[in-house]
């Protein structure tokens, strides 16, 4: 007989940042529209650039 086939891995969850500190920590950048873990709660201008500006 066959071997059993493995099962699927789980789903990673998607990338996301509570805050722009978070973003700075992790790509020390700001993020864009399309980026893994970009949300409009980081982007207050709305011109698909979050976290412009380093956190102090």
């Amino acid at each position: 007989p066959a071997p059993a086939p493995q099962p699927a891995p789980a789903p990673t969850p998607a990338k996301s940042y509570p805050n722009c500190r978070a973003v700075w920590n992790d790509l020390g950048r700001p993020i864009r529209r399309g980026e893994p873990g970009y949300g409009s709660h980081l982007d207050r201008d709305g011109d698909g650039v979050g976290c412009e500006k380093r956190p102090k």
